[in-house]
C-alpha cells in the first residue's frame, strides 16, 4: 500500500485550488435566469485583463442612479469575494424587482481574473490593483499613490505599479465608474466596513451597509496606510464609495452581505447626492466631464475650460484648451461614457499619409501603419493611450511652434503631440492646443499656430 502524506499547507493549497476550479466551472455553466417582466437584466463584457481574460458584468434595472458592486480586486487570496458577488449577481438576476426603480445596478464579480488564475493577489504584471489608482483628488495626501506600498505586519512591497493607473484593469474600472453614483468594493477578511477618505456620503452609506450586514463600521482603515486605493480615488471625484471586508477569508457570507447591499440600494436616493458641476478657472464644468478631466490629467494635460458645457443630441460637450471632452449617457454600460473628441482627425484629416514600415525602437500601430517613437510613445502610454489620444494618423514632422522655435509634432486621432527637437523626456512633451484652434475656427477668429488644418 502506498500512503500519500501532505503537510497542512499543501493540503490547504490543493483544497483552495479545487474550490476555485469548482466555482469557475459552476459560474461558466450558469444558464441565464429569466428576469421578472418589466425589469431589464443585461449581460455585459466591459473589457479584458492584461492576459486577455474577459471582465464581465450584469446590469439589473434601468434607473438613472448608477450603483456598482465589484468583487475580487485582489484575485486569488480574496476569492470568497468572487463567490459572494457571483451569488449576488444570480440573486438579483432571479429577483430584479429587488433593485429600486431609480437605480441601475451593475455587478462585476471578478475584476482581477488573471490574479485568480495565477493564484495571486496581483494582476499579471505583479501590480496590486487596489494600490494603483491616482488618489490625488481627495483631501487625504497620506493616501496619494506610491510605487512602494505598505501592508500588514509592517511589510512593504514595490507593487503600486510603475505609475498611477498603469494597469489595464485599473483604467477599465476608472473609466466605467466616471458616471457612477456609488460603488462597493468587496475585500476580505477583517469583518469591517469603511468609507472613502474624507467623503461624508461615503461614510453615511458605509454605516448603512454595516448595519444591514451586521459588520462593524470604522471611519477609516487604521492598520496601515492604503495608497492608491480604489475607494479613495472614487471619493475624491465625488463618487460615494465603501469597502466591506468579509469576516472570513474563505466563505462568501452571502446572507449578511445581501442584507448590506439591499440596505445600501434602498438608501442611495436619500443618502447619495447627484454629481454637481465644478468650477475651474471661473468656468462651470459639467459634472461627469469634470470627473473625466480630473481623472485623466486635469489642467496639466488638457488645460482649462474655454467655455461652459453645451447640450448636444447625444449628451454634453465641453471644450478645453487642448481637447474637447464629450459625455455620452448612452455609453453608460461601457468604459467610454466620456470620450475625448476626435479633434486630431477633424482638424488635420482625413488626408492619408504614406504607410510606414515598423521601425526599431518605435511602437508600431498596424491599424494606421505608423510608428510612434520616443518620447512620444511613453507619453502616449502613460497619459491614457488609445482612449485619450487615439491612433497615430501620420509620422513625426518637424515644424515651428507659435514663436518660431523648431519642434517635432505628430498627429493622432484625438490630439497632436509636440516636443522640442532635441527632447528625450516625456516631461518635455505637451499637447498642441486643439481646443483653442477649434474654438478660433468656430468663432471665425485667427490665431497664430505652426500647424495648419488640411
Amino acid at each position: 500500500m502506498i500512503v500519500m502524506r501532505h503537510n497542512s499547507s499543501q493540503l490547504r493549497a490543493r483544497l483552495a485550488a479545487l474550490s476555485v476550479a469548482l466555482l469557475l466551472c459552476l459560474f461558466a455553466g450558469l444558464s441565464p435566469t429569466l428576469a421578472q417582466p418589466g425589469v431589464p437584466v443585461v449581460d455585459l463584457t466591459l473589457g479584458s485583463s492584461t492576459q486577455g481574460r474577459p471582465i464581465t458584468a450584469i446590469r439589473v434595472g434601468s434607473g438613472p442612479r448608477k450603483v456598482v458592486l465589484v468583487g475580487a480586486t485582489h484575485g486569488y487570496p480574496e476569492r470568497n469575494t468572487y463567490a459572494l458577488v457571483t451569488q449576488l449577481a444570480e440573486h438579483f438576476r432571479r429577483d430584479p424587482a429587488a433593485v429600486p426603480p431609480g437605480i441601475s445596478l451593475y455587478i462585476i464579480p471578478l475584476l482581477n481574473p488573471d490574479g485568480l488564475e495565477l493564484q495571486s493577489r496581483f494582476n499579471a504584471n505583479g501590480v496590486d490593483l487596489n494600490r494603483n489608482m491616482d488618489t490625488g483628488a481627495d483631501d487625504c495626501p497620506q493616501n496619494d499613490w506610491q510605487p512602494i506600498v505598505a501592508g500588514a505586519y509592517g511589510l512593504t512591497a514595490e507593487t503600486g505599479g510603475p505609475y498611477s493607473d498603469s494597469e489595464v484593469e485599473s483604467r477599465l474600472i476608472r473609466d466605467f465608474l466616471l458616471d457612477a453614483d456609488a460603488v462597493v468594493f468587496f475585500h476580505s477578511n477583517a469583518g469591517v466596513v469603511f468609507p472613502a477618505c474624507a467623503h461624508q456620503p461615503s461614510a453615511d452609506l458605509a454605516r448603512i451597509y454595516a448595519d444591514g450586514a451586521g459588520y462593524v463600521f470604522i471611519p477609516a482603515w487604521d492598520r496601515y496606510v492604503i495608497t492608491g486605493g480604489m475607494s479613495d480615488w472614487a471619493g475624491g471625484l465625488g463618487i460615494t464609495a465603501l469597502i466591506p471586508e468579509l469576516v472570513t477569508g474563505d466563505l462568501p457570507e452571502f446572507e449578511q452581505n445581501l442584507g448590506g447591499v439591499q440596505a445600501t440600494l434602498n438608501a442611495v436616493e436619500s443618502i447619495v447626492p447627484p454629481a454637481e458641476p465644478r468650477v475651474e478657472g471661473g468656468i462651470e464644468v459639467q459634472p461627469i466631464i469634470w470627473r473625466a478631466w480630473k481623472a485623466w490629467g486635469g489642467q496639466a494635460l488638457f488645460g482649462q475650460p474655454l467655455g461652459p458645457a453645451v447640450k448636444t443630441a447625444t449628451g454634453w460637450s465641453q471644450r478645453f484648451e487642448r481637447a474637447r471632452l464629450e459625455y455620452l449617457p448612452a455609453q453608460t454600460t461601457t468604459t467610454a461614457p466620456v470620450q475625448s473628441a476626435l479633434l486630431g482627425r477633424e482638424l488635420f484629416g482625413p488626408e492619408v499619409d504614406e504607410p510606414e514600415a515598423p521601425a526599431e525602437g518605435a511602437r508600431f500601430f498596424p491599424e494606421t501603419q505608423h510608428n510612434v517613437r520616443q518620447p512620444f510613445a511613453d507619453f502616449w502610454q502613460i497619459n491614457g493611450g488609445l482612449p485619450i489620444f487615439g491612433l497615430p494618423l501620420g509620422p513625426e514632422q518637424q515644424t515651428s511652434d507659435d514663436v518660431g522655435a523648431p519642434v517635432v509634432r505628430q498627429v493622432f486621432e484625438r490630439a497632436v503631440l509636440e516636443r522640442p527637437v532635441a527632447a528625450t523626456s516625456i516631461f518635455e512633451v505637451s499637447l498642441v492646443p486643439l481646443g483653442r484652434i477649434e474654438w478660433a475656427q468656430i468663432d471665425a477668429r485667427s490665431i497664430q499656430t505652426g500647424i495648419q488644418p488640411r
